[in-house]
């Protein structure tokens, strides 16, 4: 729409009979100069050659006051079965103390994902007591008839100086369903931490051969808005049982030789598409500058 103004954050890909839909999130700025996040699409041919069409509104209207997407939507995951097309929310809203919270809320389309409807008034999954701050990023992965969900919480607020904002700390956790609404976490983090205070986030998961293999970003707590050495790198993690991970982000071999995503990778989609594998993410500065592809040439690692 007009009113959005920069970003294309989180692209999230699906198939559809004569193209391939890819969702991501924009922004626009409010009345008092703070900005919003939108849900929107571009259409791109079967090859990603040509853009057929870029979506004129937002998927997804905004929440009520007060309400846990009142100020945004980052990211969105498209999940499509038998049953229907789904849009998993991160909705986030504004705080005082700290700049946001969020929860995870569940959206149904009827027409190929040009829009969404909410199923609850509500989130679907949010902050308790055992997952205190910013639960996020969800990602659903069916797996013998059950709903796997890979997503975020955070442990901490915490500040460098005092006089300096707090900067929050998130890893990947795994919850299951049975009905997509309802959702047994285990309220743990499943991927080893290489950093102190190692921030993770975006987690997508594919199968390849008898393996399940995930990849996602993380970034230093510190420092990552304008330092290439703490900002967000693409990592990478296999498992047989979806349950216990094993990391090694040598095995991504993925190399940034473009001015737009030298500094940073982030926000990734592993997803297939006609027995080929791609990787979608941003760049830069966040996704200010758009999004970009890449093909995985061995899926024999």
């Amino acid at each position: 729409p007009e009113d959005c103004i920069s970003h294309a954050q989180s692209p999230q890909a699906i198939e559809l009979d004569d193209r391939i839909r890819i969702f991501f999130s924009s922004r626009s700025i409010d009345k008092n100069k703070k900005f919003l996040s939108h849900i929107l699409y571009a259409d791109y041919s079967k090859d990603f050659s040509k853009i057929i069409q870029i979506s004129k509104n937002s998927c997804i209207k905004l929440g009520e006051i007060g309400s846990y997407y009142e100020h945004g939507i980052f990211p969105i995951n498209i999940f499509k079965n038998k049953v229907g097309l789904f849009g998993f929310i991160t909705g986030w809203s504004r705080r005082a103390s700290v700049s946001a919270e969020s929860a995870i809320g569940i959206f149904k389309s009827y027409d190929d994902g040009k829009n969404f409807k909410e199923m609850f008034r509500g989130p679907i999954m949010s902050a308790n007591k055992n997952e205190p701050f910013l639960v996020a990023d969800p990602f659903i992965l069916e797996q013998n008839d059950q709903y796997n969900m890979f997503y975020i919480y955070g442990d901490e607020w915490i500040k460098k100086r005092d006089d300096l904002d707090a900067e929050r700390v998130y890893k990947i956790a795994r919850a299951t369903s049975n009905n997509l609404f309802d959702w047994n976490r285990d309220s743990k983090f499943i991927i080893e931490s290489k950093l102190t205070d190692e921030c993770q986030a975006l987690p997508s998961v594919v199968k390849i051969k008898d393996k399940f293999v995930m990849v996602f970003c993380y970034r230093n707590v510190f420092d990552f808005r304008k330092s290439k050495e703490n900002s967000y790198k693409l990592g990478y993690a296999y498992s047989k049982d979806l349950i216990n991970w094993t990391r090694d982000d040598s095995l991504i071999k993925f190399s940034q030789d473009t001015d737009w995503d030298n500094q940073m990778q982030c926000y990734p989609q592993f997803f297939k598409l006609q027995e080929k594998i791609f990787l979608l993410y941003n760049g830069n500065n966040f996704g200010k500058h758009g999004f970009g592809i890449a093909e995985l040439e061995d899926s024999n690692e």
